[in-house]
């Protein structure tokens, strides 16, 4: 697998979809998930011009962060309260905000202000974490008081299907209560961000407006089982 082909076919997919929607293409993050590969595969990604990277478990974040500090590093997990004084630090940013106990753990452990984006479980799905839909403005109205934290913005997985339909609605309706937060003009939750579509389905969640999106697979490949 040659990252930097996969590096550059992604980046022209981004360019020309975004194109098509009046978009800048620079405004859109793309992620190397790493949680599947080695060091020199990320070292690969680095030398292909890659920057942001993320890892799922607090761990193996903790562990990249310190060989490669240099580079943006996101957790995209979900992260046990009892583990937040082990990575907070470290974060620059986290994807998976979906509880109070989590963000009062993360406020009172913090040394920075911590940009996250709030998990939304959008698809229902019992396996997935996250808030469900009528649940995250009063959520992030809650968050007042946590200085902290920022909510850069929103978070959502896709059903892993093949059903565009399916997919597309489900990015759609982030964005529309992405709009809906970010217009309570809340300084603490600007909420400008929607962290949203995989290897599978990126394309699809670009269409519905992601600005950040988190590829495994289809960047970096993947190269180690785990649980």
């Amino acid at each position: 697998m040659n990252i930097r082909e996969n590096f550059s076919n992604i980046q022209n997919n981004i360019r020309k979809l975004c194109e098509k929607k009046g978009r800048n293409p620079e405004q859109v993050q793309l992620i190397a998930v790493t949680k599947y590969v080695t060091d020199k595969r990320v070292e690969e990604a680095i030398n292909a011009g890659i920057t942001n990277f993320a890892e799922n478990r607090t761990d193996n974040y903790s562990k990249r962060k310190n060989i490669f500090p240099n580079y943006t590093w996101h957790l995209i997990g979900s992260l046990q309260t009892r583990k937040v004084k082990d990575v907070i630090n470290e974060v620059d940013y986290f994807h998976a905000l979906d509880r109070e106990s989590l963000a009062k753990e993360i406020n009172k452990r913090a040394t920075k202000e911590i940009s996250c984006f709030v998990q939304v479980n959008v698809s229902g799905e019992e396996s997935k974490h996250g808030l469900k839909l009528d649940e995250v403005e009063n959520f992030i109205k809650s968050l007042e008081n946590y200085s902290k934290i920022k909510v850069v913005g929103l978070m959502t997985m896709a059903p892993f299907i093949e059903d565009e339909i399916v997919l597309r609605n489900c990015f759609r309706e982030l964005k529309i209560l992405r709009d809906r937060i970010k217009n309570l003009n809340l300084s603490y939750a600007p909420c400008e961000y929607l962290s949203m579509g995989m290897s599978n389905d990126y394309k699809i969640a670009l269409d519905e407006g992601a600005t950040h999106i988190r590829i495994g697979t289809a960047l970096v490949g993947n190269e180690l089982k785990r649980d």
